[in-house]
């Protein structure tokens, strides 16, 4: 199958597929007489492996571990549930970052009184930033985590 046909059964778009290519998770396809790439059903197994493990947060540089595990798992995979493990307790801080978020914003709501002429609550409220005691907390968080293994890290295109 041609590229287009492989990232409509993927579910993504051609430009993710080049991109995989460009990464090595895909391998290099052959070619027709017309400088095609040509597909098969094993790169359509491959590619919906790698888009599944995506959308479960695994980043290209494990996807690349599970790949070369998946085709000669030569020890026990011991190390799979820790990876898990990682990305659990990485979702789990997300969480919580986004409830505290969460309660930040709701305490900012209930300060407006709906009132005109500058005096809105939510403003004044944004503006005094250094006593709010919801972004303290969140700093203070962060500056705990800057050093760990487990902090945020850039996220990957596709």
């Amino acid at each position: 199958m041609k590229i287009g046909e492989l990232a409509k059964q993927a579910g993504c778009q051609v430009v993710t597929v080049r991109y995989y290519e460009k990464e090595g998770l895909l391998g290099t396809p052959e070619r027709s007489e017309g400088n095609y790439r040509i597909y098969t059903s094993e790169d359509l197994e491959r590619l919906r492996f790698i888009r599944h493990c995506r959308l479960h947060g695994i980043s290209l540089s494990e996807i690349r571990e599970l790949l070369t595990f998946r085709q000669k798992p030569t020890a026990n995979c011991d190390w799979i549930n820790t990876l898990i493990e990682k990305h659990i307790k990485s979702l789990d801080e997300q969480i919580a970052s986004l409830q505290h978020l969460r309660s930040h914003l709701q305490d900012l709501a209930h300060k407006c009184q709906g009132g005109q002429g500058g005096h809105c609550g939510i403003l004044r409220s944004l503006a005094e930033a250094k006593e709010c005691p919801y972004c303290h907390e969140f700093q203070c968080q962060l500056k705990g985590q800057a050093h760990e293994p487990h902090a945020p890290r850039k996220r990957e295109r596709a």
